[in-house]
């Protein structure tokens, strides 16, 4: 197969809500959408990470031209990506992140709209200085609803003592509190704490999920394709963790509803144990490029359609499209 042309697409997507870790506030996304064109009948992305090995990083960059070849190979098999998979589940645990707030009464207003919407999971983004206070307030106030947090690396392991006092709370885990490059020290870590450690940056290949499991630097992983460089090395991370008995689950980066519909079918893999970050579209956009992806009961379904199982709307990416590119062979 020889890829004549590829499209890059550029869009605006405004968040509802701000949404504040302990690196950065987002206001609005710019998704990179690609469209392509091919000549000959052989298609294959299992041959993309092989072919772009060479260049170095950019694994979301490989990981999006991964997904649309990987889109293409299976709509030609009229097959979808959950049945690629071997994925016998029809839908899939929905947990939401919220993030950093202004004030304690906001966080727990924001944490209040989503229980009662019925998300089975709550992750909490802290830092230090918001960490055990708004932990404590809504265990408090939420009683024994499933309930974790997400440091973002903002913690060294000189802050132990103080991580040691969220044990208490009986969370699902305490998500990347040190460093992207920390194993050795996260594994030091996981040893002083009761909470369970999960690794998410810290994790961008299967190698590196390979070293944090021998290292005893996680007891779960936080699998995010667009991390890792791709669906493919998506699911060899989980076959990895599955084998050695670690948890996994599919975090969220603000995808559009193809990234989410994709994810979806990723987490009905038998690993993937806890709920992950796949919320539904209104979570963060008014607005998303496919038909909503809508979180029912607790759950998203996972699509049964060709491919990832959705399409951009015509309109609706025509008003958010802020760029295109077009590169030629």
């Amino acid at each position: 197969m020889h890829i004549e042309r590829v499209e890059l697409i550029t869009v605006r997507m405004p968040l509802i809500h701000p949404f504040t870790t302990s690196f950065s506030t987002q206001t609005e996304r710019l998704p990179l959408l690609i469209r392509w064109q091919a000549a000959g009948h052989a298609v294959s992305a299992s041959t993309v990470g092989a072919a772009l090995e060479h260049v170095v990083g950019h694994r979301m960059a490989k990981g999006a031209l991964e997904m649309a070849i990987l889109d293409a190979q299976l709509r030609l098999r009229n097959m979808s990506f959950a049945a690629q998979l071997g994925v016998t589940r029809v839908s899939v645990p929905s947990g939401v992140s919220v993030g950093i707030e202004k004030s304690i009464p906001d966080l727990l207003g924001r944490v209040a709209d989503f229980v009662d919407q019925g998300y089975a999971r709550i992750k909490l983004k802290i830092q230090p200085g918001w960490d055990l206070e708004p932990v404590k307030a809504v265990r408090e106030r939420f009683g024994d609803i499933a309930l974790q947090v997400d440091a973002n690396t903002a913690y060294r392991l000189s802050d132990a003592q103080r991580l040691r006092r969220l044990d208490p709370f009986d969370l699902l885990l305490i998500e990347q509190p040190l460093g992207e490059e920390d194993l050795r020290q996260h594994a030091l870590l996981a040893g002083l704490l009761t909470t369970p450690i999960c690794l998410d940056e810290s994790i961008v290949d299967a190698r590196s999920a390979a070293d944090a499991i021998a290292l005893g630097a996680a007891s779960v992983i936080n699998i995010k394709p667009g991390r890792v460089g791709g669906y493919l090395e998506a699911a060899r991370i989980h076959d990895l963790a599955l084998a050695h008995g670690v948890a996994v689950w599919c975090g969220g980066m603000l995808e559009t509803g193809i990234g989410r519909a994709a994810n979806a079918a990723l987490a009905g893999l038998p690993g993937f144990t806890l709920p992950g970050d796949i919320s539904g579209s209104d979570r963060f956009y008014a607005q998303d490029v496919t038909e909503p992806i809508v979180m029912k009961d607790g759950a998203v379904s996972i699509p049964g359609g060709p491919g990832f199982g959705v399409e951009p709307l015509p309109a609706a990416l025509g008003e958010m499209t802020v760029h295109t590119l077009d590169l030629t062979a």
